[in-house]
Parts: C-alpha cells; structure tokens; sequence
C-alpha cells in the first residue's frame, strides 16, 4: 500500500486506512468472526492505519479491536481513536472525561499509547471548549507519553478555521466532502491545512452508501436531488463495468494532498476489494463522465452541527 507523509507528524501513513465503526454494530449486527476477519484482511491489505471512537457501538468497536490485535505486534499497526462524543446526543470534551476517555481507550485497545487522538465532531458543542479546555487537557495526555498526536474531526468546513487559527494540532479528518459529489474540503480546506503544516484525514468516501450500488439507507441526509444523481451515476458506472464504489474510493486516493482516506466494512471481502482497487489505476474517462453527472448538485450537502458552527 502507497503511503503518505500525515503533516508534520514524522507518521507515514497507508493512503488508505480501516475504518472501525462497522465493528461496533452501526449499521447491522456483525458476528465476531466478521470482526476478526475485518482487521485480518486489514492488515494482510496495508490498511495498518485503524481510525475507531468510544462512540462506534458505544464502546463495542474498540472492545473487538482489542480482541482482534491482541496477538499483533504493535509496531505493524496505527491507532486513531477519539474522544468527546459518547452516544447520540452525549457530548463531554471537559479535561476530566478527556482523561478518562482517553484510559478507557488504552483498556479496551489493550495498548499503553494511542498514535492519535482526535476530537470527535465538535460542531455539536461550543467550539471555544476545545481550544480551551479539550486541546490543552490531550496535550497533557501527550506529555505523560499516553498519546503521540492530537487533532479533531467533524463534518461542516467552519470548524478547521476556528480551531486551528487558534490552536496548534497535527492533524483533523473530514468526512462526505471529498468525494465524487462534494469536494468542499478540497476546494475550501486543504490549501488553508497545507500552509499551517497540518496533517489532512478524509473519510467517507463512499458518502454513507451514496456513492455505491447498495440500496440507499432511510437515514440517509443528502437532497433527493443528489440521492438522483448518485443512482444516475452508478448506473453509468455499471454500464461501463465498473462498480461505482470503486471510482469514488480512487479517485479520493488520488489526491496527494490527503495522507489517508478512511473506509469502513465489517465485510472483509469488501476490504479486500478495497485493497485491490487503490492498486489500479483510476479510469479518467468514467471519472470525467461521473462528474459531468454530478455537476448540477457539486458541493450539495447538508447541515450539520450547531447553529452557527455549520
């Protein structure tokens, strides 16, 4: 697997790294042997940067990680988890639950450090707590050798700026807008991280299964007219013999400007595939055909946070 430089961190990380979130039970109930042969096909693929949160099952996802390396040494893999978001509608980012959060996390991933740290969607909450509170609570963590880099995660653009013009972290990940659909962190973000030196993480470059063959989920949040161009497009993408899910994984991997682009299954054989794809080479003629599709709703989202943070 093609590896990257995360900013500053002196990391090299895999251009495409594991997401842990299907493994606590997201989206449907996943058998332990599911679990194991997620993170086996994982390794086996290169994807040894794992991203997981206390908030992925409510705990189950790093529970199940730590079960399945537990017998892998721990030089052959990167553990990004978060901290700060608990369950649906539980956020604590005070200094004492970061604490907490963050030994909590050691236990279950049966780990004595954590490779990042990141705080999870902080557009819900005040943002200033963060710079305040959170950031300088997990740079304690950082100093007592528990954590080695410390950044944040959420949806809307706003947040990078805030944070970051404010504070000094080593990377963020952004998740739905660097895609085939919606390339807003791209166009509004990455330049602005670039110049500061910070590390750049995508994720979800499937869009919550808008951008692949599955049927589409009712939770869904995307306008139907996006919804309408996504069937139009992986429709062509079928036509061409090519799965739909496979032009957005490439294409989000070929961007240098972003170090790792997390995906996530509890199916190893979608992982496999994963592993395969981001091998060959993207077809700049589908790609071209795609984005023609998808041009009338470019960077058409949807919002997410508290008012004002979005």
């Amino acid at each position: 697997m093609q590896t990257r430089s995360l900013g500053q961190t002196g990391l090299q990380v895999p251009i495409l790294a594991f997401g842990a979130s299907s493994l606590g039970q997201e989206f449907r109930r996943v058998t332990l042997d599911e679990v194991l042969g997620s993170v086996r096909a994982a390794l086996e693929g290169g994807l040894t940067l794992i991203d997981t949160s206390p908030f992925y099952g409510r705990g189950m996802s790093e529970v199940l990680l730590g079960v399945a390396l537990r017998d892998v040494p721990r030089r052959d893999y990167l553990l990004c988890t978060k901290l700060g978001r608990y369950d649906l509608g539980h956020f604590d980012f005070s200094a004492r639950r970061v604490a907490e959060s963050i030994d909590v996390s050691l236990h279950r991933l049966g780990t004595d450090h954590l490779d990042i740290v990141l705080c999870h969607d902080i557009e819900f909450v005040p943002m200033q707590q963060i710079v305040d509170e959170t950031l300088p609570a997990l740079e304690r963590a950082r100093a007592g050798g528990k954590v080695r880099f410390i950044g944040f995660s959420g949806y809307p653009q706003k947040i990078f700026r805030f944070i970051c013009d404010q504070a000094r972290v080593d990377c963020v990940l952004n998740y739905n807008q660097y895609t085939l659909q919606n390339t807003r962190f791209a166009d509004e973000t990455i330049p602005f991280l670039k110049a500061t030196g910070v590390g750049v993480m995508n994720a979800g470059p499937f869009s919550a299964r808008l951008l692949t063959d599955a049927p589409l989920p009712a939770w869904l949040k995307e306008p139907d007219a996006v919804k309408a161009a996504a069937r139009q497009a992986a429709a062509l993408c079928r036509s061409r013999g090519t799965p739909i899910a496979k032009l957005a994984l490439q294409f989000c991997l070929a961007n240098p400007d972003i170090a790792t682009t997390v995906a996530g299954s509890a199916n190893p054989a979608n992982i496999r595939d994963w592993a395969d794809w981001a091998a060959e080479p993207l077809d700049e003629t589908l790609l071209r055909d795609v984005q023609a599709i998808f041009a009338p709703v470019r960077n058409v989202g949807h919002a997410e946070g508290l008012p004002g943070n979005n």
